[in-house]
C-alpha cells in the first residue's frame, strides 16, 4: 500500500464512515436505509482531488513545525473528511440545480436508478454528518464551538454566492447585462473562497489553538495581531486568484492540458473571460458576444473565442497573474512571525500560493 499523504488520508474515510453507520445502526433504523447510506457516503465523499482535506492535514503540519502524533493525525484528517462531505453536500445539491449530467467520471447521484429526488434528502445527510463526527471528536475540546460555529457560517457563505450565481446565469437564460466583474467577485469570493480556501486553514489554526488576537513586542511598542483577520485576507485574494485562473484556462488550455473541454461559453458561466471582454469590448464586439455567448453551438462559441483573441485576453490575464502574485507575496512577507507554535506562519500561505501561481491545469 502506498505510504503517499493521500493514500494515509484516504485511509482514514472508512473509520469514519463505518462510525456514521454505526451511529445510524444505533438508533434503530432499518437495514435498507442503513445500506442506502453507506452507498451515499461511498458514491459522493472520496474520488474527488480531496485538495480541501488535505490542506488541513498540511497546515497543523505547518503550524506545528513538525510531523504529527497519530491522535493529532487523526482529528485533522477527521477536520479535513469533514471539509470534504461539506464538498459532497453542496456538489450532490447542485448537480440537481444545474441538471447535471456527469460528476468525477461517472453519472451525478441523482442520475441513478432509485434515487432520484432522494439526492435532495441524501445532501442533507452529508451535511449532518459533519456534526455527528465534530461531537465525536471534538466536544471535549476547548474549540469546539469554534468549529461547529465556522462549519454553520462557511456554509451559509456559501449558500449566498450559489443563490447570485443561480439568479446571474442561468444557463438555459442568456442575459449579459446581468454580469460584472464586481458580480463575478462576489460570486466567487462567497460561492468557492471561504470553503475552499479559509475553512481548511482557519480549522486548522483552532486545532493547533491559535487565539483570535495576540500581542508581539515591536518596535515602538507592543503589536496586536488578529491571525484570522490575516489568513481571511489573504486567502480569500487567493480564492479569487484560483478561480479567475481556473476561467482563464477553461477558454485558453487545450483540452489535453486541462484534462477536460472547457465549457464556461456554451454553458453561459459568468466567468472572469467575459466579464473582462464585456468591459473592453467596442459595440460591434458586444453585439457578437449578446449574440453568440451562452448558445450550445461550436460555431458560436468559437465567435466568442475570436473576440476574446481580439481584446488581449491572454495579455490581460498574465498582467493580472503577476500584479496579484506580487501583492499576495507582499501581504505574506508582511506577516509577524515567532518561535511559538500558537501563532501564524508564512509557509501556510506560500505554500496555497507556490501550487497555483501559472499552473496550467
Amino acid at each position: 500500500m502506498s505510504n503517499s499523504p493521500r493514500a494515509r488520508f484516504e485511509a482514514v474515510f472508512p473509520v469514519i464512515r463505518d462510525q456514521l453507520l454505526e451511529h445510524v445502526k444505533g438508533e434503530g433504523m432499518p437495514a435498507p436505509a442503513l445500506e442506502w447510506y453507506r452507498k451515499n457516503l461511498d458514491y459522493n465523499v472520496p474520488g474527488g482531488k480531496l485538495n480541501r482535506g488535505l490542506s488541513v492535514v498540511d497546515t497543523v503540519e505547518l503550524l506545528k513545525g513538525r510531523s504529527l502524533t497519530d491522535d493529532e493525525y487523526l482529528k485533522a484528517a477527521v477536520l479535513g473528511w469533514c471539509v470534504e462531505l461539506l464538498q459532497a453536500y453542496f456538489l450532490v445539491s447542485d448537480d440537481i440545480m444545474d441538471a447535471s449530467i456527469t460528476r468525477r467520471s461517472q453519472p451525478c447521484w441523482y442520475r441513478n436508478q432509485d434515487v432520484g429526488m432522494i439526492a435532495i434528502n441524501d445532501s442533507f445527510m452529508l451535511e449532518s454528518a459533519i456534526y455527528r463526527l465534530l461531537r465525536v471528536y471534538f466536544k471535549s475540546q476547548p474549540y469546539y464551538v469554534d468549529l461547529v460555529d465556522l462549519f454553520h457560517e462557511t456554509t451559509y457563505q456559501t449558500e449566498m454566492g450559489q443563490l447570485v450565481d443561480l439568479i446571474t446565469a442561468p444557463e438555459n437564460q442568456v442575459d449579459l447585462t446581468k454580469f460584472s466583474l464586481e458580480k463575478h467577485r462576489l460570486i466567487v469570493i462567497y460561492k468557492t473562497a471561504y470553503y475552499s480556501f479559509y475553512l481548511p486553514v482557519a480549522l486548522a489554526m483552532y486545532m493547533c489553538l491559535i487565539p483570535e488576537s495576540y500581542t508581539l513586542s515591536a518596535v515602538g511598542g507592543p503589536r496586536t495581531v488578529h491571525p484570522y483577520v490575516i489568513a481571511k485576507d489573504i486567502l480569500m485574494a487567493i480564492g479569487e486568484y484560483f478561480q479567475i485562473q481556473d476561467d482563464f484556462l477553461d477558454y485558453s488550455a487545450p483540452p489535453e492540458q486541462l484534462g477536460k473541454i472547457g465549457t464556461d461559453i456554451v454553458d453561459n458561466k459568468c466567468s472572469w473571460c467575459i466579464n473582462v471582454a464585456l468591459s473592453l469590448a467596442n459595440g460591434s464586439q458586444r453585439a457578437i458576444l449578446d449574440e453568440n455567448y451562452g448558445r450550445k453551438d461550436p460555431v458560436k462559441e468559437a465567435r466568442v473565442k475570436e473576440i476574446y483573441e481580439q481584446l488581449g485576453l491572454r495579455k490581460v490575464y498574465s498582467e493580472y497573474e503577476e500584479k496579484t502574485y506580487k501583492t499576495l507575496s507582499e501581504k505574506i512577507a508582511a506577516i509577524p512571525e515567532t518561535d511559538s507554535q500558537a501563532t501564524l506562519k508564512r509557509e501556510v500561505f506560500t505554500s496555497f500560493l507556490n501550487k497555483i501561481y501559472k499552473r496550467t491545469k
